[in-house]
């Protein structure tokens, strides 16, 4: 009895000290202070676009003004890529690959997709955390038909990973994504060549892709993971390209800071990792935030989900508000349109994660929202 205590105790003193480690890595944390600023926008000219049962994702919407969205995976929905069609979400491009079917590259989990400007909508499955295999889809949205498809090696969207947002540059080459790593705490940025057909993965663990000691308070609610103890903190998912595709801007959600790259430099395997990582830039303060998107003129438009709030962050780096409004339950997801719309999705993620369906059924209907923000930028991201 005496060595099964020894034992017991033993182990008990090994539970407490990875407890205390995992408070060191993962716990505290304090708030950011509220940089708004008086909004520029009334909410009246603001449109509804939608009004949805389960939480929106991320939106694309194309050139002649046909809206594709993702249903959040966290909201459980019955579909996971949709297009709005008279007010309605339809599956796209057909029923069967939103759940398992043989014969075709079936949706695993889809958070984001965008369209290039080659008309092709492309989508990103980050396969339930890695436990399937993330890859990449595009099609032909007049067709319906798959004109690309890429699964990630292990090395580049591993077990653990999270294949969370991305942008294509404009000639549909490259496409730049945001790996956030959710579970390994490892994030990163991943390049795909979708004509040599292949991925790298760049500036694992830096600094400019990590999440930040910050805690999250979306409306009344402290983003805390189940349990109730540790922040809910998540890195590197924000990421926009300049319109002429020169500049990467990038952050953690939970980050008070943005960052860019040139992209040329993320183009040049040459370099290596030290080298790669002293070419990062410190653009800017921001918000914590989820979405982002740029325009012609060069600005960096963002979400803010503690605030309820849309910012645009001028070349310079200097933050406006345009809008403040509790309407704007966490903006999350941006996509330009035609005739200067700017359209975003409220995910109400305060309201979605660790809750159970019936919260989450409860608190629709959940929204899709436009508004013309001054500058345009070509439809699709």
């Amino acid at each position: 009895m005496k060595v099964l205590g020894r034992i017991l105790a033993a182990l008990g003193c090994i539970i407490v000290v990875l407890v205390a480690a995992v408070w060191l890595m993962l716990g505290g944390g304090h708030a950011l202070p509220d940089r708004s600023t008086t909004p520029t926008m009334r909410f009246d000219v603001v449109e509804k676009v939608a009004d949805l049962d389960y939480p929106p994702g991320n939106i694309a919407v194309s050139a002649d003004g046909r809206v594709f969205f993702t249903l959040h995976p966290d909201g459980h929905p019955p579909r996971q890529v949709v297009e709005l069609v008279h007010g309605k979400p339809v599956a796209f491009p057909n029923e069967e690959f939103q759940h398992e079917s043989p014969g075709i590259p079936w949706f695993q989990s889809i958070l984001s997709m965008r369209i290039d400007r080659q008309g092709r909508l492309w989508t990103l499955d980050f396969a339930r955390f890695g436990r399937g295999t993330p890859r990449i889809v595009a099609f032909d949205i007049a067709t319906r038909k798959v004109v690309h498809e890429y699964d990630f090696p292990s090395d580049v969207a591993g077990l653990g990973s999270m294949l969370n947002d991305f942008q294509v540059d404009p000639s549909g080459r490259y496409i730049y994504i945001a790996e956030t790593s959710p579970v390994l705490q490892r994030p990163a940025l991943i390049v795909y060549d979708t004509e040599s057909r292949t991925s790298r993965r760049l500036l694992d663990g830096h600094e400019s892709v990590q999440a930040e000691p910050l805690i999250i308070q979306a409306g009344a609610r402290r983003m805390l993971l189940p349990g109730g103890i540790l922040p809910l903190r998540i890195a590197v998912d924000s990421i926009a390209l300049s319109r002429d595709g020169a500049w990467l801007y990038y952050g953690a959600v939970t980050g008070s800071r943005m960052y860019r790259i040139r992209a040329s430099d993320l183009l040049d395997s040459t370099l290596d990792a030290g080298t790669l990582a002293s070419r990062v830039e410190v653009f800017a303060d921001k918000t914590l935030s989820d979405g982002l998107t740029t325009d012609d003129a060069g600005n960096v438009y963002l979400g803010d989900m503690e605030h309820s709030a849309i910012h645009r962050l001028h070349p310079d780096g200097r933050l406006e508000t345009l809008l403040i409004d509790a309407h704007l339950r966490w903006p999350d997801g941006f996509s330009f349109g035609p005739d200067g719309y700017l359209y975003v999705t409220c995910s109400a993620l305060q309201q979605v994660l660790f809750r159970p369906d019936t919260e989450i059924r409860a608190g629709a209907p959940y929204q899709i929202w436009r508004f013309r923000p001054g500058p345009a930028a070509a439809s699709g991201q």
